[in-house]
């Protein structure tokens, strides 16, 4: 049975929410990923960052991201799953909740890795990854 580990890309670093949108920016480019999971102070996942939400959040409008902070953008009930959840429970977190990023923790609820569009295709069927396609960006 495949587990959320199997398939997660292991190393996803949090950024604090009171980091600048500059530097997540910049770890984001760091690290080649497009999207970062926010923390709290007591780093636990209070978020998620994209390239988008920093583009269209902030420059797009005219704001400062070397003021504006991770957490000013970190909105709504963050998503993750545990790192021993069979690869459904993965597709169905993400279908549910159309996301297209889900952090993985562990046991002691720290943040283990990430799973991502392009791990999911990876490691699933072409069946899989088309019934995930249709649900996740469906319009309705």
């Amino acid at each position: 049975m495949t587990k959320a580990a199997d398939i997660m890309h292991p190393g996803a670093q949090w950024i604090p929410a009171t980091e600048s949108l500059d530097r997540a920016a910049q770890l984001m480019r760091e690290l080649n990923v497009g999207a970062l999971p926010v923390s709290d102070s007591n780093e636990r996942l209070c978020g998620i960052l994209t390239d988008r939400d920093i583009v269209v959040g902030c420059v797009a409008r005219g704001g400062d991201a070397a003021r504006m902070t991770a957490g000013d953008l970190a909105k709504g009930t963050p998503r993750w799953i545990s790192a021993d959840a069979d690869v459904s429970e993965v597709l169905r977190e993400m279908e549910e909740h159309r996301i297209r990023r889900l952090p993985v923790i562990d046991k002691n609820k720290r943040l283990v890795g990430m799973i991502s569009e392009a791990d999911l295709a990876r490691h699933l069927s072409d069946q899989q990854i088309g019934e995930f396609v249709e649900k996740v960006y469906a319009t309705s």
